[in-house]
């Protein structure tokens, strides 16, 4: 894996292009002189979390022959305050998923996830407690 990090504008503005020419980018708060221009590092890694667990889920619930139509996730996470670094100490994901689908079989595939294939979430609860809850809705 390799990324390619470059300034976008002064003094916090940066964009990160992966091998295949996919690009984000991320700024820092204003609080310490960014531009709030981009997600900041610590979303991404947030976002990281919700994308890298609900490729697990589509492709699980797929497995299980689950007709799901769309899935978001809404994530809340508390940082420990007074400290440097600010790790993150409590991360919650809240997925929503669309379509006709067997509470149970849902619920499998998050756990799943959540404990076993995302890896992005196996790394972030060697230092914070990850919770979630789900909801389905009908289309």
């Amino acid at each position: 894996m390799n990324l390619t990090l470059s300034r976008l504008s002064a003094p916090y503005h940066f964009i990160i292009q992966n091998a295949s020419g996919n690009k984000v980018e991320t700024d820092a708060s204003t609080d310490i002189g960014g531009g709030d221009a981009a997600l900041r590092p610590m979303e991404l890694l947030l976002a990281g979390l919700s994308s890298c667990s609900c490729i697990d889920i589509v492709l699980l619930l797929q497995k299980m022959r689950q007709s799901l139509i769309d899935i978001r996730v809404d994530i809340k996470a508390e940082r420990r305050e007074n400290e440097i670094p600010s790790l993150f100490e409590k991360i919650h994901l809240h997925f929503v998923l669309y379509g006709a689908l067997e509470y149970e079989k849902v619920e499998k595939a998050i756990d799943m996830s959540i404990d076993k294939y995302c890896s992005v979430a196996k790394i972030l609860e060697k230092t914070c407690t990850i919770t979630w809850d789900f909801e389905i809705l009908p289309v």
